[in-house]
C-alpha cells in the first residue's frame, strides 16, 4: 500500500520530466555527437559563439510562440513584429543613444497593440487564427516599409553593446533568454493565472464552464507573445550593426517548429517551455551541422521542414494504432502464419 501511494505520488510530481523533454534533450545530446565527429568546425568555441546569440532570439520567439499554441492557435505575425521591432530601435534614434529608451517603449507599446488586435481578432470574433495573424503580419510589414523606406539603419552604440557583450563569459542574448525562460515558467507553473491559462488550453468548454474566462486568456496569449518577439526583434538589432525590415522571416518557421519539437501539442494544452528552448539550441546546431558539411541553403531550409515533420510525427500520429495496423496487412500475416509454422529447435 506505502508502495503504491509512493509511486502515486511521484507520478503526479510537478517536477516529473515530460516525453518532450527527454527527446529533445537526447536528439540534441546526439547532435552535437554527430556535429564533433562528421563536423568538428560546427562545434568550435568561436563558432558556438557566434551560434549562441541566435539561439537564444529563437527560444524566446519559441517561448512567445508557445504560449499562442497552448491555446490551440498560431501566430503568423511574428515576423512582420520581429522586423517593426528592429527597424524603430533602429531607424527612430538615428544612432543617438538619448533616444533608444523611447523607441524601445515604442516597440513595446505598439507590441500590446499589435498583440490585443489579433486577440480581439482570434479571442473575441472568432477568426481563423491563420486568417488573422497572417492579416496582422501584412499590416506589420506596411509599417516597416512605412518607417524605413526599404533603407537599413545603424545600431545605436548604446544597444549594440548591451546585446553583444559578454561580461559573465556569456553573450547576454543567452541571459536575456534565460530570463524570458524563468519568467514563463514562474507564470505558468507558480500563478493562479498561469495554471488556470494552462487549463483552458486543455479544454476550453470544461474551462467555461467552470467560469473561467477563456476569450480574455486567449487574446492575452496574443500579446504576451507580442512582448516576446519584440524582444527578439529588439535583440536582433543588437547582433546585426544594420538589420533590414525582412529580418523576422527568418523565424516564423522555426518559431513553430521548436515548440512543436519541445513536445507541445498543437492541439493546446500544457506548454514545455525550458523543451522549446532546448529545441533551439538542437535546431540552431542542426542549421550550423548542416553549413559545415556544405549544404546550400535552400537544403537547409528543407532540414528545418524536416524537422518540423518530425517532430509533429512523433508527438501527435498514434503509433499503437499504426502497428496495429501494420500488424493486419495481408504480408504482416502471411509472415507471422510462416514464422509461426517453422519447426522449433
Amino acid at each position: 500500500m506505502a508502495q503504491r501511494s509512493a509511486a502515486g505520488l511521484s507520478k503526479g510530481s510537478r517536477f516529473q520530466v515530460s516525453k518532450g523533454m527527454l527527446t529533445v534533450l537526447a536528439s540534441t545530446i546526439v547532435l552535437f555527437a554527430l556535429s564533433t565527429v562528421l563536423a568538428p568546425s560546427s562545434v568550435k568555441p568561436e563558432t558556438l559563439n557566434g551560434m549562441l546569440p541566435f539561439a537564444s532570439i529563437l527560444a524566446i520567439v519559441g517561448l512567445g510562440q508557445m504560449l499562442v499554441i497552448q491555446q490551440a492557435g498560431i501566430d503568423l505575425s511574428v515576423a512582420g513584429s520581429m522586423s517593426l521591432a528592429a527597424v524603430i530601435v533602429t531607424v527612430n534614434p538615428g544612432g543617438d543613444n538619448a533616444k533608444l529608451i523611447p523607441a524601445l517603449l515604442m516597440s513595446f507599446g505598439i507590441a500590446i497593440l499589435i498583440g490585443g488586435l489579433n486577440g480581439i481578432l482570434v479571442g473575441f470574433l472568432k477568426l481563423n487564427p491563420i486568417i488573422a495573424t497572417l492579416g496582422t503580419n501584412s499590416l506589420l510589414y506596411g509599417l516597416v516599409m512605412a518607417i524605413s523606406h526599404g533603407i537599413p539603419r545603424q545600431t545605436t552604440p548604446r544597444l549594440e553593446a548591451i546585446v553583444t557583450s559578454s561580461p559573465l563569459g556569456v553573450p547576454n542574448t543567452v541571459l536575456f533568454a534565460v530570463a524570458a525562460l524563468l519568467l514563463v515558467i514562474f507564470f505558468l507553473r507558480n500563478t493562479v493565472a498561469g495554471r488556470r491559462f494552462e487549463s483552458i488550453g486543455s479544454s476550453p468548454a470544461v474551462a467555461s464552464i467552470s467560469g473561467l474566462r477563456v476569450r480574455t486568456h486567449l487574446a492575452l496569449a496574443y500579446v504576451w507573445g507580442q512582448l516576446l518577439y519584440t524582444l527578439a526583434g529588439v535583440l536582433i538589432a543588437g547582433v546585426i550593426s544594420s538589420p533590414n525590415g525582412s529580418m523576422g522571416d527568418a523565424y516564423l518557421l522555426p518559431s513553430v517548429a521548436v515548440v512543436v519539437l519541445g513536445g507541445t501539442s498543437l492541439l493546446g494544452g500544457r506548454g514545455l517551455p525550458t523543451a522549446t528552448v532546448i529545441a533551439a539550441v538542437f535546431l540552431s546546431q542542426l542549421d550550423q551541422f548542416v553549413l559545415a558539411l556544405g549544404v546550400n541553403f535552400a537544403i537547409r531550409t528543407l532540414v528545418q521542414a524536416a524537422a518540423l515533420a518530425i517532430g509533429v510525427a512523433i508527438y501527435t500520429v498514434d503509433w499503437a494504432r499504426v502497428r496495429t495496423i501494420i500488424q493486419k496487412l495481408p504480408g504482416s500475416s502471411n509472415r507471422g502464419q510462416n514464422q509461426a509454422s517453422l519447426p522449433s529447435a
